[in-house]
């Protein structure tokens, strides 16, 4: 049986509660619901589906991802978006991080197998954000404020049983 996983940074309980917010809108004023499924997050990994009987080894090179790291912080500030038509997605915008860049390239020495671009953002609207609702949205949300910072020091393994799941967890090993 396959299973999918991914690997992310996930904020504290309040900020993922706040952004709940802004997808409660989307979904109200815009018929986006989809990304009320998810908790905030910053995705390190993206989703790719592995034989359960394989989770092992998943495990195996997640436990090898460096976190010999100094905890740090991201600050969220404002919206951005992909105005892809056939899939837009409106986001809350972390600031440009060499932190997160260095903890993204630490976990793709693990987990290597798949080729994309790291874009770090927190989804708000997307799935079923039709292109007409995207650009009301955009125009709304694009000048909103919204700015908070949180301290990143672990990282999580995620898989999919009906809803994203941590199944482990990697706190960062150097102290400040």
């Amino acid at each position: 049986m396959k299973k999918m996983y991914f690997i992310a940074i996930y904020p504290p309980e309040e900020i993922i509660e706040e952004i709940k917010e802004f997808k409660r809108d989307l979904a109200i004023s815009f018929q986006n619901s989809k990304a009320l499924k998810n908790d905030a997050h910053i995705t390190l990994f993206p989703p790719f589906s592995r034989e359960l009987e394989l989770e092992e080894d998943i495990h195996i090179a997640f436990q090898k991802v460096d976190t010999c790291l100094t905890p740090f912080e991201v600050e969220l500030n404002g919206f951005g978006s992909f105005p892809n038509p056939k899939n837009p997605v409106i986001f809350v915008h972390p600031e440009d991080n060499i932190h997160l860049t260095d903890l993204y390239n630490r976990v793709k020495q693990q987990f290597n197998f798949a080729k994309y671009s790291f874009t770090p953002h927190m989804t708000v609207g997307y799935r079923d954000l039709s292109w007409e609702n995207y650009l009301k949205a955009w125009e709304k949300y694009q000048h909103k404020e919204y700015k908070t910072k949180f301290l990143v020091d672990k990282i999580l393994l995620l898989r999919h049983d009906g809803k994203w799941v941590p199944i482990a967890e990697k706190s960062f090993t150097k102290n400040v």
